[in-house]
């Protein structure tokens, strides 16, 4: 069995009186398709917070990479942060950068020069479909073409696990297939993805294209979903 790239033990996490997670025990596997159900307000923006270290628990373990989070020094926490990429709800892009140099952030935060990656840069934007719109201002682009470059972004460090919270929600049906796709690609180039969401015909939709497991966020508690969607 492959080693667990998340696993959560007896992990608990609230606000105030209210439990998010309450004694959680839960592995997810490299390389896997997961999706994260539930309905809103049960927690799911919060679990991918704890997944990408914003958050720890309040009880239990979470582990991340094979270490515990509550051992990482801060540029241990920085480090495994460069191997996850996480594409927000509301993309959270600079306005005053133009769409290429939004997506390159990430290696500049990292110490990198994103001049020497603007190759890579742009096979990344073409790949997304927004070679054509590499010099626009975030707030000249769609919602459609800002969850793309958000893509684009998350994926330029080439990380190893990609955290999508609601990557679909404001966007349509084509569009979803869209994002869809590309996630789905990531998946089959051996990335772990796991993306939250409420959308029963997109989970539907990924089953037909690549294996997935689908959790339930409910009541604080994470539950693998059976077969029948």
């Amino acid at each position: 069995m492959n080693a667990s790239i998340i696993a959560l033990n007896q992990a608990a996490f609230g606000y105030d009186d209210r439990a998010i997670l309450s004694a959680t025990t839960l592995d997810l596997e490299p390389g896997r398709f997961y999706f994260l159900t539930g309905p809103s307000g049960a927690g799911k923006t919060t679990f991918l917070r704890l997944c990408y270290l914003d958050l720890v628990p309040s009880g239990g373990t979470l582990s991340l990479f094979g270490r515990d989070a509550a051992d990482m020094s801060r540029d241990g926490v920085a480090r495994a942060r460069r191997r996850i990429g996480v594409i927000h709800q509301d993309c959270r892009f600079l306005d005053h950068l133009s769409l290429r140099e939004n997506v390159g952030l990430p290696l500049l935060v990292a110490g990198k020069e994103p001049e020497a990656e603007a190759h890579n840069i742009d096979q990344l934007l073409e790949w997304v479909g927004l070679d054509h719109r590499t010099d626009a201002l975030p707030p000249e682009l769609s919602g459609g073409e800002k969850q793309r470059a958000a893509l684009a972004r998350a994926v330029v460090m080439s990380p190893e696990l990609i955290l999508a919270d609601e990557p679909t929600g404001n966007v349509d049906w084509e569009m979803s297939e869209r994002l869809l796709g590309l996630l789905v690609e990531l998946n089959r180039m051996g990335k772990t993805v796991l993306m939250a969401t409420h959308d029963m015909p997109l989970i539907r939709s990924a089953k037909s294209r690549v294996s997935t497991r689908v959790m339930r966020l409910k009541g604080g508690q994470i539950e693998m979903a059976g077969t029948d969607l």
